[in-house]
């Protein structure tokens, strides 16, 4: 139990029983790890060895070993800490780091999740405990530090030595004390007791808010409305989170961000700006650092063929290699003479047995792949030393296991640069690989063809006794090749030649003072780096025995390793950390096993700097072993510098090297200081020992030219040496950026002409010429201009005791740019049955912890069922592909915390809106200088109305199908509802009537009965009898609020009015008289009631807006018949016309086209029910073709519902005689921005029915004038243009080319109608705007609205809608306001006049738009970027709620894709809209309502996520 530096068995007997003493206290945590310390230093300070100062780093040897005892550890429980990562000094600073955030008392909201979204794999297929642990490929990767001041002041004495030696558990690491998240007050995730039928798309509901009623004053933005909750009580338990998350929002960011840059002249992004106060290197130039000369051995060989020759002839009966089989006992033994005569066999074979007779497969530098299981050395060996006797180049890979392994494909990028053409493999190996159902090997994903040849004794040709393998001098030609992984995944191939790969193991073979005969444990992997140079090519070169120890034995056995080196006296072994920790955590105390004979441990993975931990606890539980803590060297190496620096073994009794425990707040900045002001944020390192022989080494800057470093600055090391690799097989570019490195010094000139290679080592050269490594470049993660080590991330998660939650081997964490930085990313495995809560507070807990000592935000935080991450093919996690499924949202997390308000520092500043001072005639005058002309457009001339009543018109009109009515009938009907209206009492000239019909000629027939009986008509939606909850309080409200006197509607519907069902919906006693229209008496009215004057109003005409506003507009006799004659004109509609209408005919143009426009023009209509849709989806398109119609009109939902239904079944179509080639127009009517992609998917996919391409266009009207623009026959094509994106944030237009980025393609709406003028106006001066500018419509025409029908009569907001003037210009004409933003653009085309033609393009309501951060946005060009974010987001929507941006999006796919959403649309929305999404909602389909023009209803949406109605599948909170 002894430990460095005090012989505790030398010790009084009392001394020692009051250390064992102090032992037991520490280990059971009656005592902290200071305390202990102090006290232990008492104790021994009278002892004898006090003066060799003792390391109090390892002194808790005996603890923590006896409490392994103890505890009677099970065998590496899944839970057990990795000691790769393992340090009690940084669990202790994490734990502390945890405790100062516990006081804050922040509470994180924890997202919500139905109950089936937890999707878990399922138990039995959860990995087996024990290779829960770390693995070979696992030391993630890493980040460098950054650079600091003179190299002494920097290394700290060994006093502060292993600071990192790990004890027993920390104190404080017993989880409940440690807990800082609030619990979320709102309990579980039941569903809500709100059916969230209401909004099932199927019904296309149109509900309007709480009761308000008109449209809202213009000028007052929605987000007034959003500060309250709309009537939502705010107690529900999404506004409880909300809340939660504003006041994790409110808590400052990190760094104060001053400066910015400009960047495309007006988007403004922060840049952080150089802290002045961050640490700088002040050293000098770093000087070379030279290897010892390399000394030349007389018996040294030419080549390692010849040595392998010579120990074949002379030492035959020697043992070269023994393989263990599973259970970790020998397999067999090769011995060099079995050795040499096989690998000569297989050269033989491939050179001259492979072919037909006369031709030869393979000749000398051709390149062959190597296929052999870890499990089998003995076959590699033969396979690799027959290829170099052969001259052909062997490439070692990975076996392939499935036709889907990680990065497969890559792997098949590094055959094809090498030109690999044939595989060697053993026979077991062949029988073991994936095969198609013939029998032959799978073709692997992006792998060349390959030969496959097996290299089993039994197939080898013998040679005939004249035929001896050519073993030529070591000269530049590539002996073999090894594979290497980059950061981004691609494999590359590293070639080494002949005299690099002698000159390396003669340089191993000095370094490591190998002498002939000796034995060594090999645990490493042989087919590549120390496993292959040590284990394979230096041990040949020396007559060394090796004894192979594959990962398996190593998984079922942990301990093989060590009885191993105890069995045959082993006096090398070569290990990874994790082999020290696996053999610490099995440990029992065998009194048989002894590591005395080893006189060298070499520690491959010693470079990463949390390997000091493993190697301390090793040492403690093994010393007591015979084991020599001089004997652990721990090395450096990459696949191009091969050995950069190995440790010496040391001489017994001399002081162990110092460590440097640095600051990682210095790291970070690129500079080493002794860690001074905080011990939480501390890294302790270890050295490498020196520079290998013959090898001149460098630290260069790690990006930007290769300058050379300060002394207290951390870069990247460079080697120069004849023992490294050439170049990447194959490929020349990225060869000379890492092979050919001149570095430089300041001024930039080169110091000499020798080439360097790059080992992507990030590190520094400490006192005495000893290296120290901090991390390597491909974990180097650069965050806003600092820089982080993945490793470093890594262990700072898993101090934060994962015990309960992950997986402490399987954690990856990378970076991902986005929105100009890199983000991190961290990913585990989550354990089965850890619990939502377990999770997400170890999530919180990790989020703060890296915060807090490595001053970084995490960006997104997921975990991921377990045996879910890609592994490299020794269990490691592959990085690349992981970071490739999340980006392709393919990870399938079953956790997920992103936070992007705490990482993204460099957003753009909040616009501040400019005070407008400017007066009217400097604005005018500066129009007119600039060369502008005013923003307006107008269609063509009305020419006269003749004032006709409507009623006068006599022509026909036809129902699809169902009935036909010419209108000589529809004039009778209407006089049999005239009749009835009169005769009721209390039903006056005037008042109000309610039309409650399904769409159809008994809609039109009581319109008319209206007139005539001298009523004013209203039409309404009845409600949908399958959902009375959602549809008729809409249909109440419009009753009431239109005071109407009575309701005219159809037998079925009056039944359901009255029924039990509604009932429970709205007071059914309290509706006004109810008239069945079904079976009228034949009665005539008296008179038909003919209006005094025009102005009088005709109909009111109700909607609900996209907000959720119900607005009614009074519509005149005047304006009925303007518009008619308006749209007669622009659609050339004569008496002999035929038109099919696909549209709800209860309120805007769609009514106005169903039941007034034919009646007035007399063509002939053919109207089709959206509704009947729904069950006969061809019924739009056959009736076309059928009655081969000219011209139609559909909503937005009808073109939709065919694209969506009908796109895949053209060639059905077109068999059944479907042929669209005689619609010449087909106008959308709406009310919003044209609907470019679904226009354009629609035509399209129609083309084959000989649509054409011109057919498709869009109207455009609003609530204050109900058709502005139609695309008529006459006029030009509507014209496209593209927007600049930000700067319509700005309330600007940029037009750019099409394809630029950040652009929006904006279609013109239609010609403007006869009789319309627009003008684009400023909506806050209210004076006119020039070309091209973003302002809001304004239009004046004699169909405009009267105004809103109130029941208050607020007339001034009439006034302002419907009668307002400009403030300067033309002060006499009276405008409406549309309440849409657009721009008028004079276009090249002519218009019929032969004038220019004036484009009205729309982009927008302004009720609709956000405003965040200053800038105004469109919540539709929001939703475009989401649903383009992932293949499994449907429909989406989203709105606002107390400054956050809430995203609604709707899943298509399988409910495991749900939380692959959450950080794809947190990416786009940054990326695409520079603004953070606050909530992201992941909903199933059909739950956003939709009205029946097709158009997303927000705020009902809005108002059912805050009353928690939603039922959504997943809720994420972004912190």
């Amino acid at each position: 139990m002894a430990e460095r530096g005090v012989d505790v068995s030398a010790l009084p007997q009392e001394v020692r029983e009051q250390l064992a003493e102090l032992d037991l206290e520490l280990s059971e945590g009656d005592i902290t790890q200071k305390g202990y310390e102090k006290k232990r230093a008492k104790v021994l300070s009278p002892g004898p060895s006090s003066a060799s100062a003792p390391e109090p780093g390892p002194s808790n040897s005996s603890s923590s070993s006896s409490r392994h005892r103890r505890t009677r550890r099970p065998h590496r429980s899944g839970g057990t800490r990795d000691e790769r990562y393992r340090s009690d000094i940084h669990t202790e600073a994490v734990q502390a780091a945890l405790a100062k955030h516990k006081e804050e008392k922040m509470a994180l909201p924890m997202p919500t999740k139905r109950r089936s979204a937890y999707v878990q794999s399922p138990i039995d297929n959860c990995t087996p405990p024990d290779s829960s642990s770390s693995s070979d490929d696992e030391a993630v990767s890493s980040e460098s530090a950054g650079p600091q001041q003179s190299p002494d002041t920097w290394i700290n004495s060994s006093l502060h030595g292993s600071s990192t030696s790990s004890s027993a558990s920390s104190t404080l690491s017993h989880g409940d004390n440690m807990c800082y998240f609030v619990p979320d007050p709102v309990g579980g995730v039941g569903p809500p007791d709100v059916p969230s039928q209401a909004q099932a798309r199927g019904s296309r509901v149109d509900l309007p808010a709480n009761a308000v009623v008109r449209g809202m004053s213009r000028g007052q933005s929605r987000s007034s409305m959003m500060e309250t909750a709309d009537g939502v009580p705010v107690s529900s338990r999404v506004s409880t989170k909300i809340q939660q998350l504003l006041n994790t929002l409110k808590r400052p960011k990190r760094p104060p961000l001053s400066e910015f840059f400009m960047d495309d002249q007006e988007e403004i992004v922060e840049v952080p700006q150089v802290d002045p106060n961050a640490p700088k290197p002040e050293g000098r130039q770093i000087i070379p650092v030279k290897g010892e000369p390399l000394g030349v051995v007389s018996n040294w060989p030419p080549a390692l063929q010849a040595a392998l020759a010579r120990w074949g002839a002379t030492q035959g009966k020697s043992p070269a290699l023994t393989a263990l089989d599973i259970t970790g006992k020998p397999l067999y033994t090769l011995t060099y003479g079995k050795l040499w005569s096989r690998s000569v066999k297989l050269a033989y074979t491939l050179l001259n047995k492979l072919g037909t007779k006369n031709e030869q497969i393979l000749k000398p530098g051709d390149r062959v792949a190597l296929v052999y299981p870890n499990s089998d050395p003995g076959m590699f060996w033969v396979a690799f030393y027959g290829c170099l006797l052969a001259e052909v180049i062997p490439v070692p890979i990975e076996v392939p296991l499935s036709r889907k392994d990680a990065g497969s494909s890559q792997v098949g990028f590094l055959l094809g640069s090498c030109g690999v053409g044939l595989a060697l493999t053993s026979e077991i190996c062949l029988k073991g690989l994936p095969k198609t159902p013939t029998g032959e090997i799978l073709q692997f994903k992006g792998w060349p063809r390959l030969k496959w040849v097996v290299t089993d004794s039994k197939y080898l040709t013998k040679p005939s006794k004249d035929w001896q393998p050519h073993i030529p001098t070591a000269n530049t030609d590539t002996a073999y090749i090894e594979y290497k992984a980059s950061k981004e995944g691609t494999v590359m191939g590293v070639a080494v030649s002949k005299i690099a790969t002698l000159t390396h193991c003669q340089a191993l073979t000095q370094a490591c003072n190998y002498c002939e005969g000796e034995t060594l444990v090999n645990v490493l992997d042989f087919k590549k780096d120390m496993g292959l140079w040590h284990g394979v090519l230096t041990s040949v070169m020396n007559r060394i025995h090796t004894i192979s120890v594959p990962y398996a034995v190593m998984k079922a056995c942990p301990l093989s390793w060590v009885q191993r080196v105890h069995i045959h006296k082993a006096r090398v072994a070569l290990v990874k950390c994790r082999d020290l920790h696996w053999a610490m955590m099995a440990h029992r105390d065998q009194r048989d096993t002894s590591l005395a004979s080893l006189r060298m441990l070499i520690v491959a993975d010693g470079a990463n700097p949390w390997s000091v931990s493993s190697c301390d606890a090793f040492l403690n539980v093994f010393q007591a072993h015979d084991l020599k803590p001089e004997v652990i060297c721990p090395c450096a190496t990459s696949p191009e510098a091969m050995t950069v620096a190995i440790r010496r073994p040391g001489v017994p009794g001399a002081p162990l090297p110092a460590r440097a425990i640095l600051s990682m707040t210095g790291l970070s900045h690129g500079v080493i200081r002794v860690n001074t002001e905080d011990k939480n944020s501390a890294l302790t390192v270890q050295d490498v020992g020196h520079v290998m022989p013959g090898a001149l080494m460098c630290i260069v800057k790690p990006d930007g030219p290769p300058m050379l470093c300060k002394t207290d600055e951390i870069g990247e090391i460079v080697v120069n040496s004849r023992a490294g690799g050439n170049m990447y097989y194959g490929l020349h570019g990225v060869t000379k950026n890492t092979f050919e490195v001149i570095p430089v010094n300041a001024s930039g000139t080169p110091i000499g002409e020798i080439p360097f290679v790059r080992s992507g080592l990030l590190g520094f050269v400490g006192p005495g010429s000893l290296i120290f490594v901090v991390g390597k470049n491909e974990g180097l993660l650069m965050v806003s201009g600092r820089r982080h080590n993945a490793d470093d991330l890594v262990a700072t998660a898993l101090a934060v005791e994962p015990v309960k939650t992950v997986y402490r081997g399987r954690i990856a964490v990378f970076s991902v740019t986005v929105f100009y930085d890199e983000r991190i990313v961290i990913v585990a495995e989550q354990r089965p049955d850890a619990s939502e809560e377990d999770s997400f507070q170890w999530m919180s807990r990790v989020l703060q912890a890296i915060d807090s000592i490595h001053q970084v935000g995490l960006y997104c935080l997921a975990l991921v069922p377990a045996n879910t991450l890609p592994k490299t093919p020794l269990g490691g996690i592959h990085i690349s592909d992981t970071k490739q499924l999340f980006l392709e949202g393919a990870l399938h997390p079953c956790n997920i915390l992103m936070c992007p308000h705490t990482c993204v520092t460099n957003m753009p500043k909040p616009r501040q809106k400019q005070p407008v001072g400017v007066g009217p005639a400097s604005i005018m005058v500066g129009n007119l200088v600039a060369g502008k002309r005013i923003a307006q457009a107008a269609g063509r001339d009305l020419g006269l109305i003749e004032d006709q009543d409507l009623v006068r018109k006599v022509k026909k009109i036809l129902g699809v199908a169902v009935c036909t009515a010419t209108c000589v009938q529809l004039h009778k009907k209407a006089e049999k509802i005239a009749a009835a209206l009169m005769e009721r009492s209390g039903i006056n000239i005037g008042e109000n009537v309610v039309l409650l019909y399904p769409p159809g000629i008994d809609l039109i027939a009581a319109f008319y009965g209206c007139l005539y009986a001298g009523c004013i008509p209203v039409t309404v939606r009845p409600p949908h009898p399958q959902n009375l909850s959602a549809t008729l309080p809409t249909v109440r409200m419009i009753i009431d609020v239109s005071k109407a006197a009575c309701i005219l509607t159809t037998q079925v519907l009056t039944k359901i009015l009255r029924s039990k069902e509604a009932a429970t919906t709205v007071n059914i006693k309290t509706w006004p008289i109810i008239i069945d229209t079904d079976d009228l008496p034949r009665k005539r009215p008296p008179t038909i009631y003919k209006p005094p004057n025009a102005e009088m109003i005709a109909y009111l005409d109700f909607s609900v807006s996209t907000t959720g506003m119900l607005t009614g507009v009074k519509i005149s006799h005047a304006a009925v018949s303007a518009l008619c004659r308006s749209i007669k004109l622009q659609c050339e509609l004569y008496s002999s016309r035929q038109i099919t209408i696909c549209l709800d005919p209860y309120c805007g143009l769609g009514f106005v086209l169903w039941c007034l426009a034919s009646v007035y023009s007399g063509h002939q209509s053919i109207l089709i029910p959206p509704m009947e849709l729904e069950s006969s989806l061809t019924l739009w398109l056959g009736t076309l073709s059928q009655y081969r119609i000219r011209d139609t009109f559909c909503s937005y939902s009808v073109m939709e519902l065919c694209t969506k239904g009908l796109g895949g079944q053209t060639d059905m179509l077109k068999a059944r005689g479907v042929n669209l080639s005689c619609v010449r127009s087909c106008v959308v009517v709406a009310e919003e921005r044209p609907r470019l992609a679904l226009t354009h998917s629609f035509s399209k996919l129609f083309k084959d029915l000989g649509l054409s391409m011109r057919a498709v266009s869009t109207a455009f009207g609003s609530r204050v004038n109900l058709a502005i623009c139609l695309q008529g026959t006459t006029g030009p094509d509507p014209s496209t243009v593209y927007v600049d994106m930000k700067s319509l944030r700005h309330d600007r237009v940029r037009l750019v080319e099409r394809g630029a980025p950040q652009s929006l393609p904006l279609v013109e709406s239609g010609t403007i109608l006869p009789g319309v003028r627009v003008i684009i106006v400023n909506p806050e001066t209210r004076g006119p705007l020039g070309d091209s500018h973003l302002g809001e419509i304004w239009v004046n025409s004699p169909h405009n609205a009267t105004g809103y029908y109130t029941i208050y009569g607020e007339e001034n907001l009439q006034a302002d809608h419907f009668n307002t003037k400009l403030s300067f210009g033309d002060p006499q004409t009276l405008w409406a306001r549309t309440g849409y933003l657009g721009f008028v653009k004079r276009t090249e085309l002519t218009d019929s006049s032969g004038d220019r033609h004036d484009a009205l393009f729309v982009v927008g309501s302004l009720d609709e738009t956000l405003e965040l951060r200053g800038l105004r946005y469109h919540p539709i060009d929001i939703e475009t970027s989401v649903s383009r974010a992932h293949r499994s987001i449907g429909e989406s929507a989203v709105f606002t709620w107390t400054n956050l941006l809430v995203v609604v999006a709707e899943l298509c796919g399988s409910e495991q894709d749900a939380l692959d959403l959450v950080p794809l649309i947190t990416n786009v929305v940054l990326e695409e809209h520079h603004l953070i999404v606050g909530v992201v909602v992941i909903v199933d389909p059909g739950v956003i309502p939709i009205n029946s023009r097709g158009e997303k209803q927000r705020m009902h949406l809005r108002d059912s996520f805050l009353a928690d109605q939603l039922d959504p599948i997943y809720v994420a909170y972004n912190m």
